[in-house]
């Protein structure tokens, strides 16, 4: 059953219960091979700077690029355990972080629909540089958690080995997905790293 406004399936065929929200339960969080662990949050942002285009004579913007690459930061919030500090926690040889030398890759798997490879969604951050870590000591609650961000130079989703995460059709509606864009699959599957370098970008249009 599917509700009648916006079509979100709420029942599975015939009736039967299901569960259709992702949940954090179902996300586990690598680097090197190994589970970070003890993670309360983890936050990733991407961030990309987009200039509007104007001219004398018109009220309003005409066009609008992109105008700077995407910024990639993470932040994370790790309770001390099993006697790692966080960069240790991220299979890192230091604690701080002025020690590093060499970038790293996170690794993030959603087992939400199924944990055999070819349907788990693995999103992969590149090259992460440390820039902050933080962490206090408190009379009033002795738990300790340290805070890390990073900042990386790429990311990218695939669905199992390296199949493009929406490749034509999303979700369990199987939405049509309009538009689709050879460069633009292959930046989201990591194959580039952006899709406006692509040739023909002056005469590219959105295909419905």
């Amino acid at each position: 059953m599917v509700a009648p406004n916006t079509g979100s399936i709420t029942t599975a065929e015939g009736g039967r219960n299901r569960t259709g929200t992702a949940v954090s339960t179902n996300i586990i969080i690598e680097v090197d091979g190994n589970a970070v662990g003890a993670i309360q949050s983890l936050s990733i942002k991407e961030t990309r700077q987009i200039a509007t285009i104007d001219e004398v004579g018109t009220d309003g913007h005409i066009d609008s690029v992109p105008s700077k690459s995407t910024d990639i930061t993470v932040t994370c919030q790790r309770t001390r355990f099993d006697n790692l500090r966080v960069a240790a926690a991220f299979s890192r040889g230091f604690i701080h972080a002025h020690a590093q030398r060499i970038p790293f890759d996170i690794v993030i798997k959603d087992i939400f629909a199924g944990d055999d490879p070819g349907s788990t969604l693995v999103t992969t951050i590149k090259n992460c540089w440390i820039s902050d870590i933080s962490y206090e000591y408190k009379s009033d609650n002795f738990v300790i958690a340290d805070s890390i961000s990073f900042t990386a130079e790429h990311i990218f989703t695939t669905l199992g080995a390296n199949s493009n995460a929406v490749p034509g059709a999303a979700g369990g509606r199987n939405l049509p997905i309009n538009g689709v864009n050879a460069f633009e699959l292959a930046a989201d599957r990591g194959d580039r790293r952006g899709a406006i370098d692509g040739a023909g970008l002056l005469l590219a249009i959105e295909s419905a």
